[in-house]
């Protein structure tokens, strides 16, 4: 079983074999108008493989990027395959924490150190 890396601030990595396509998906936010594309381009690959989602860069998180995110995470769920973040900020990784995401959708080392304390380090679900 394969996981691919996704980064959010620019591109989307797909696994080695696979070709090189590069799409760009969202910089600096996953709010509302990004998060169809995000389900759009993300949704397929959950459904066939492991997924881990880099959020490096994202700054900003509104209900519509939650609710892809539990999206995804259910379709990984359903499908037999896992689905998670990482290099989450401490704002993003705030909000994910005050919504109960933090226990379902991180991976080791998801949450970026900041002002806020050290990295967190929980196990994907």
């Amino acid at each position: 079983m394969t996981t691919t890396m996704l980064d959010l601030t620019a591109t989307m990595m797909f696994p080695a074999g696979e070709p090189g396509e590069v799409n760009e998906l969202v910089k600096g936010q996953l709010v509302r108008g990004e998060d169809a594309r995000l389900l759009e381009q993300v949704g397929p690959l959950v459904r066939e493989q492991n997924v881990t989602l880099d959020l490096a860069g994202v700054e900003r998180i509104d209900a519509a990027g939650i609710t892809a995110l539990i999206e995804l995470y259910q379709i990984a769920r359903k499908c037999g395959h896992r689905f998670c973040v990482t290099n989450v900020s401490a704002r993003v990784g705030q909000i994910l924490a005050v919504v109960g995401l933090d226990r379902f959708l991180y991976s080791h080392n998801a949450v970026q150190s900041s002002q806020y304390g050290q990295k967190m380090r929980c196990a994907a679900a």
